[in-house]
């Protein structure tokens, strides 16, 4: 694009309402989700973060993550030597993420997850396991430790003879206990699961992410895959997170390259095409299989789906 408003600056040069303008009305379409005309950011000694932080604000980015970017900035302007408003941070050793593998990484599982099934109880695992979905997730509610256990060995059953891997939502303990191939947590869960003990079994881990600062500490642990959302509004799940968009989702990817990705939250086929396009080698879906008239049918359309627009997507990227 052509910009006007000559967005590289030295150092010396940035004019704060200026560089705010710019980063708020190159980036307002692709990364905002409302604007406040009453930001407050954090002043620092630092004209590159305080301009970022406070631009991120009035797109709506939560004070945590408009700090994340804001530092991630102020990194990407020192390792190139100038400032540019319209040069969105993608690099992934800006936000402080080194390749993987790493000492602490866990077990690896494949880049490309499919299609994801987040499912209720072990039948359900069992009908999609069945009908050739290549990744499930069992998320069983229950506050019951005999319930837990039965259900998740069932699970772990109903996969076997079937080439569907198997994650465990929160319930950490019954899955190495049935032997699953992997567990699934929430950023809430990083404080009570032992993730030696995870790491230990060799059982793989995916964490869930809602935003940058989330994406830094789910890093930190070096997991199976990260999962990314909620791309959509999702009635299934209280979300203290607006809806992130195909917008953030996608600079969410440049940062996570070396990871398996996984997309959630009110994906359905017509979305598809948008959510691929991000560069997510999975996407997760509830209500799209569970509500379905024909579970079985949905499961391979989208499944086939999935896999066209991988497959275009990793042609274009070639070109």
């Amino acid at each position: 694009m052509t910009n006007t408003q000559h967005p590289v600056q030295t150092l010396e040069s940035i004019d704060h309402d200026r560089a705010v303008q710019t980063i708020v009305s190159t980036h307002q379409a692709a990364f905002g989700l409302e604007t406040s005309s009453a930001a407050v950011y954090k002043s620092v000694n630092n004209a590159v973060y305080n301009a970022a932080n406070e631009a991120c604000l009035r797109m709506g980015f939560i004070e945590i993550d408009a700090d994340s970017v804001a530092k991630a900035w102020q990194a990407q302007t020192e390792r190139t030597g100038q400032f540019d408003a319209t040069q969105w941070p993608t690099e992934p050793s800006d936000f402080g993420i080194q390749p993987l593998p790493r000492k602490n990484s866990f077990a690896p599982c494949p880049q490309q997850l499919g299609l994801y099934a987040v499912l209720p109880d072990a039948a359900w695992v069992a009908r999609m396991a069945r009908a050739g979905v290549p990744t499930v997730q069992l998320r069983f509610k229950s506050e019951e430790p005999a319930a837990i256990a039965h259900e998740v060995q069932a699970a772990v059953n109903a996969v076997q003879d079937t080439n569907a891997l198997l994650f465990i939502n929160d319930h950490w303990q019954a899955a190495i206990d049935a032997g699953a191939y992997g567990v699934h947590l929430g950023q809430e869960d990083l404080d009570t699961a032992d993730l030696n003990a995870i790491r230990h079994a060799g059982l793989r881990l995916g964490l869930s992410t809602h935003g940058y600062a989330e994406i830094m500490r789910a890093d930190a642990h070096a997991p199976s895959y990260i999962a990314m959302g909620a791309v959509f509004p999702t009635t299934l799940k209280r979300m203290l997170t607006a809806p992130q968009g195909t917008g953030r989702l996608s600079a969410y990817v440049s940062v996570l390259c070396d990871y398996p990705l996984v997309a959630i939250g009110g994906i359905d086929a017509a979305r598809l095409p948008d959510v691929m396009a991000s560069g997510v080698g999975s996407a997760a879906v509830v209500r799209a299989l569970v509500a379905a008239a024909d579970p079985e049918t949905e499961a391979s359309r989208l499944q086939a789906e999935i896999l066209k627009l991988s497959h275009q997507n990793s042609q274009k990227s070639t070109l």
